[in-house]
């Protein structure tokens, strides 16, 4: 099945910009237009595309649609560049599914290094960002699991180290003894979201013991070290972040010398990969100087 360019550019504007009036602005024709194109191919698929509201969301059908348009973009833009055709409609997009503190540590310098895309970053856990390509959502995951999903290749990275963080005040009140199954049980930790496993990771790597201590969700990588600085909880946090406060004793390591290192490896749709072959260069190279080689 072939689609109208015109039409699958009226689905990326709307989910892309949020609005059917937000589109029109940006694809230079008006509200009634861009409904009109959705409406033909929503038509044309059998199916709704747009979920409408404040912001206009996608369907399952209409997100994988536009990442189908999106890739269609960059092996266009491939094939122009390597033809010494002058690439005429702007730069492609591409969408990465990436958990956070890659995000914060590593990743934005191999992403610098590519021009002509545009990024569209998808934050999740390693342990979940996979997914993202199972479901044909995104072209490339940083991701935990080493078995690339179907469809894809995959290369290891290394692993992003982690270090268990508190104040030193904070330290003092919860373990004035030692640091056992005892005292994790009660102080209080942080957490990013629900299905960050990083810190009962730790307290099972050092103890072989599954707790639930209490948690504070933090979503936010920033935040999670403001907050074990200041006191509000332990956490574990990238080393490559924390290194200034451990030196001037603003954040201390719960157990000293016992790091948790995070494995990660990057998969790409294999279709895909031939045409992503200077980022995925450019995201390797970043891997190999930033993260633990293991």
């Amino acid at each position: 099945m072939q689609f109208d360019p015109h039409q699958l550019t009226a689905l990326t504007a709307v989910l892309s910009r949020g609005s059917f009036d937000a589109a029109a602005s940006d694809l230079g024709v008006t509200p009634s237009a861009i409904s009109q194109r959705i409406k033909a191919l929503e038509d044309r698929v059998g199916g709704a595309l747009v979920l409408r509201g404040s912001p206009c969301t996608g369907t399952p059908a209409g997100t994988r649609l536009v990442k189908h348009a999106e890739d269609v973009a960059l092996l266009e833009a491939h094939v122009s560049r390597e033809l010494a055709l002058e690439n005429t409609t702007g730069p492609a997009r591409l969408k990465i599914a990436v958990n956070a503190d890659s995000l914060a540590t590593w990743l934005i310098r191999a992403l610098s290094e590519v021009e002509d895309v545009l990024f569209d970053l998808v934050i999740d856990d390693q342990d979940h960002s996979a997914q993202w390509l199972r479901r044909g959502e995104v072209s490339m995951a940083i991701t935990a699991h080493e078995k690339p999903a179907a469809g894809c290749d995959a290369w290891p990275l290394g692993a992003l180290r982690y270090i268990p963080t508190a104040s030193l005040a904070f330290k003092k009140r919860w373990f004035q003894e030692q640091v056992d199954p005892a005292s994790l049980a009660r102080a209080p930790c942080l957490t990013f979201d629900a299905k960050d496993m990083l810190q009962r990771r730790w307290i099972d790597q050092m103890f072989s013991v599954h707790l639930s201590p209490p948690v504070h969700y933090l979503p936010s990588t920033q935040a999670f070290i403001d907050a074990a600085r200041l006191g509000l909880g332990w956490g574990m946090n990238p080393e490559q972040l924390v290194t200034a406060h451990l030196e001037t004793e603003t954040l201390v390591p719960l157990i000293a010398d016992a790091p948790l290192d995070v494995p990660l490896s990057l998969q790409v749709s294999r279709i895909m990969a031939p045409t992503l072959a200077p980022l995925i260069r450019a995201v390797r190279s970043a891997a190999a100087e930033e993260l633990v080689q293991i």
